[in-house]
């Protein structure tokens, strides 16, 4: 289980709607603000009641986990009152769903092997950095500039390898990352929207469980319940090998195994960032010593 999570069904649906009615300002949800010091962050309960238009009692029970099959009126109207978007919207739904059918059991995690025609496209991609990576972000297998495009990782054992371990935990990452208040928000959004529709699941909890007593960052993140999906978009490097670029990146599910994705990052055709890319490619094709030493134990990757 989640930190949070507890075996009532209805928590993580509870913890979610708690998250965003202390993140909504009354003044920004239509309601007169009177004088004097409000002690609660954002709307109190009997506030959110009101502009969604259901009774007070009704909204403490599905805050509190008690009422697990709210109709789909309700949570639009939930949704409307904590002005959420589509994506948490959508969440919102979800989280509902997974109440009202809710299992004790948690679905064993998705295999970590790595197909071997999925390994011959993550080659054919040089040399454009790309992997294959888990839900949780476990790195799976990766080219020689993916691999190399995270300085440090590669001398984390291969189990070890996650892009969420690797942004809170490895030193190298805060440099690497101008925006790594931005990165790192994103990363524990998309985590938070895994947990909210299996939270059970033991590689999220292993994973969350260890961020959360290991960084202070992590764990303020995790308590704000942001909802973010896997999608497209630019990152810039401050890369301490072939200097700064800034790549476009792709992210898309792998038909056949679920759970897991592949992830690319690419440069335009002739720009300096695509020279970065062919650099970047040819120093990872070369072993350090410590990568020979510890080839057997990368069995599920590509040759580094």
């Amino acid at each position: 289980m989640t930190p949070e999570q507890s075996a009532d069904g209805g928590t993580e649906l509870g913890s979610f709607l708690r998250a965003r009615r202390l993140r909504t300002a009354s003044a920004g949800a239509g309601l007169t603000v009177g004088p004097g010091l409000r002690r609660t962050p954002g709307l109190r309960r009997e506030e959110l009641a009101t502009l969604a238009g259901i009774s007070i009692d009704y909204y403490v029970r599905l805050e509190r986990g008690k009422e697990t099959r709210p109709s789909p009126s309700v949570l639009d109207a939930l949704a409307r009152a904590l002005h959420l978007d589509d994506a948490e919207h959508q969440h919102l739904r979800e989280l509902a769903a997974r109440a009202a059918r809710y299992v004790a059991e948690p679905a064993p995690p998705p295999s970590r092997a790595v197909r071997p025609h999925l390994k011959l496209i993550l080659e054919s991609l040089r040399p454009s950095p790309a992997y294959i990576v888990s839900r949780t972000d476990d790195l799976l297998a990766a080219n020689p500039g993916g691999l190399r495009l995270l300085p440090g990782i590669e001398e984390w054992p291969f189990k070890q390898r996650n892009i969420a371990r690797y942004l809170f935990l490895h030193p190298a990452a805060r440099d690497l990352f101008p925006d790594w208040a931005a990165q790192a928000a994103g990363c524990v959004a998309r985590l938070r929207a895994l947990a909210g529709t299996d939270p059970d699941a033991p590689d999220l909890t292993r994973l969350a469980g260890e961020l959360l007593l290991k960084s202070a960052e992590f764990a303020r993140l995790w308590e704000r319940y942001d909802i973010k999906g896997h999608a497209y978009g630019r990152n810039t490097f401050h890369h301490p090998e072939v200097g700064d670029l800034t790549l476009g990146h792709q992210s898309m599910h792998v038909e056949g195994t679920p759970g897991h994705r592949l992830l690319m990052y690419y440069a335009e055709p002739g720009t300096p960032g695509d020279d970065s890319l062919v650099l970047l490619d040819m120093l990872g094709a070369q072993p350090r010593p410590h990568e020979r030493a510890s080839s057997s134990d990368e069995a599920g990757s590509p040759s580094t």
